[in-house]
């Protein structure tokens, strides 16, 4: 939907919103593999507010993620939900991931968690389960963007009842 459409149907329909016009849930994990320090390094981007939600379905309520308000345990409970839904088998192996931190997106509308794998000397197979947010909403999308050395740069895409992909 082109941004003049949208502007002339939100002119003429009032009450309708923005989100009620185009309401989605997407997240994207950029994955990249470092040959010289050895790790596949994953930068992933998940909207604020449909992680919020889904940290208060599992019991952690007012953790104001990224604010001044941000509760102490708040990282500690956004680790544990990150490696429940997002799982790694690097050469046939489950690999853990190191949860590095987070910081708000530019835009202030979603955050950006940074994960590695270390000790890897290639990445000769990969298998990815990615379920962030699928039991939040049943119309999540979640997409993964490959670099990794000898290959053409590629896309996994994922969503309820499709959640693990390998390559």
């Amino acid at each position: 939907m082109n941004t003049a459409f949208l502007s002339l149907l939100l002119l003429l329909c009032p009450g309708v919103s923005a989100t009620d016009a185009h309401d989605f849930h997407v997240s994207k994990c950029l994955m990249e593999y470092d040959p010289e320090g050895q790790s596949l390094q994953m930068s992933m981007h998940i909207f604020l507010d449909d992680l919020e939600r889904a940290l208060q379905q599992r019991g952690h309520d007012h953790l104001f993620l990224c604010t001044p308000k941000e509760a102490a345990d708040a990282e500690k409970h956004l680790e544990a939900y990150l490696r429940d839904h997002f799982r790694l088998v690097v050469n046939g192996e489950e690999r853990a991931f190191k949860y590095w931190g987070k910081e708000i997106s530019d835009d202030l509308s979603a955050v950006w968690c940074y994960l590695e794998v270390g000790n890897l000397s290639e990445v000769a197979s990969l298998e990815l389960t990615y379920r962030v947010l699928f039991d939040t909403y049943r119309d999540q999308k979640n997409l993964a963007s490959l670099v990794l050395p000898g290959q053409e740069p590629g896309m996994l895409f994922f969503q309820v009842g499709d959640e693990t992909k390998g390559m």
